[in-house]
């Protein structure tokens, strides 16, 4: 549910090796691809990254290890996807999931989504 102030998010650890072309191909599908680290949502977003990353790779019981200096990203959904405040619709997060599936080798992930503070989008004038 996307409440005031608030969409929703998956987080993803992202090889760094394929970050640029995984966000590229992600944006062709009008999803958002947040860099946790450069985002203005904390006060220290390195360390909030960091803290993400550590608390991911720990409930992974160490299935996760090689992801252990990867990018922290939150994937949000782009316009297309939105149907004004309703929750998110199925397809959308269908559509997300087999995405992250095609890169399987260079994404870590837990299915579902968290919410966080809108991240301003420049929107074009219509």
């Amino acid at each position: 549910m996307r409440g005031p102030g608030f969409e929703n998010m998956a987080t993803v650890l992202v090889n760094p090796a394929v970050l640029s072309d995984f966000e590229l191909d992600l944006m062709s599908h009008d999803f958002r691809v947040w860099t946790v680290h450069t985002t203005s949502t904390f006060p220290d977003a390195p360390q909030a990254a960091m803290q993400i990353r550590r608390a991911l790779i720990d409930w992974s019981n160490g299935r996760w290890k090689v992801a252990a200096n990867w990018t922290v990203v939150w994937i949000t959904f782009g316009d297309s996807w939105l149907d004004g405040d309703n929750p998110i619709p199925w397809p959308a997060h269908a559509a997300l999931w087999k995405k992250l599936a095609e890169y399987s080798e260079n994404v870590r992930y837990n299915l579902g989504l968290g919410g966080m503070p809108r991240l301003g989008v420049p929107r074009e004038s219509r």
